[in-house]
């Protein structure tokens, strides 16, 4: 089996490929304002090392989100695209799920945070301790103070916190959760694409291998576009995301 996977829901894209459960390529790159010119190009400089083409590939796996809205529907466009040409199927895997899977068999709860704007952080709770992460608290977008009103409530003895969020509020997580917090170390705040192969495996095995058009993106709240258009237009609803329960 071989999986391509990406991620670009962040400031740094990641790309790896695996072969029969083995890492055989993985970049990680700051993209910035550069994500469009750089992913095909590196994908393809991977394949070059792996030693394969597009055609060997049997699964393109992707993040779907949370994140940032322009590099999300980049990376979907760039996965649909291959998986289109090539006639191979996709997986889809949440970024936050992603950046949790960098504490696979962790005893402790993993708690990602990445910066949302707007005072408000996508985040998720994670019971890491198998080889998959089980959500506590699926994906949302909230205040990061009622996020830690709701973990403070679980009664959790240590949770890690990781990702660009929980470095931007590190003063509010320590304040509010004092020893319980434990902070994860600089590297350790980047995702990786190698951690997306696997969850792609556990897809392709669970029998959840969408088509490239069934490939679709997870937000969690709009765009300063489509709010503005909702603002004017009357009778519009504003769907809010569940906080608990779900899976990956």
């Amino acid at each position: 089996m071989k999986i391509l996977a990406i991620d670009t829901s962040t400031s740094f894209a990641s790309v790896a490929i695996a072969v029969d459960e083995q890492v055989v390529a993985e970049s990680l790159l700051s993209t910035n304002r550069t994500l469009s010119a750089r992913l095909v190009p590196e994908i393809e400089r991977l394949l070059t090392t792996a030693g394969l083409s597009f055609n060997d590939i049997d699964i393109y796996a992707s993040t779907i989100g949370p994140g940032s809205f322009t590099g999300v529907r980049g990376g979907i466009a760039t996965i649909q695209g291959l998986a289109l040409a090539t006639g191979k199927p996709c997986a889809a895997f949440s970024s936050l799920a992603l950046l949790a899977m960098n504490f696979s068999l962790s005893p402790i709860p993993v708690c990602v945070l990445l910066d949302a704007r707007k005072s408000e952080v996508y985040a998720a709770l994670y019971n890491c301790s198998s080889a998959i992460p089980t959500p506590i608290i699926t994906d949302c977008v909230l205040p990061p103070a009622l996020l830690l009103d709701q973990i403070a409530a679980l009664n959790k003895h240590s949770i890690i916190f990781v990702g660009d969020g929980a470095v931007r509020y590190h003063d509010l997580i320590a304040e509010r959760l004092g020893d319980q917090a434990v902070f994860a170390p600089y590297p350790l705040n980047s995702p990786h694409a190698a951690n997306g192969t696997v969850l792609a495996l556990h897809a392709s095995r669970c029998g959840a291998l969408p088509g490239p058009g069934q490939l679709l993106p997870l937000y969690l709240r709009a765009s300063d576009a489509e709010i503005n258009r909702t603002k004017n237009t009357p009778g519009s609803l504003e769907i809010q995301p569940l906080l608990t329960g779900g899976t990956i």
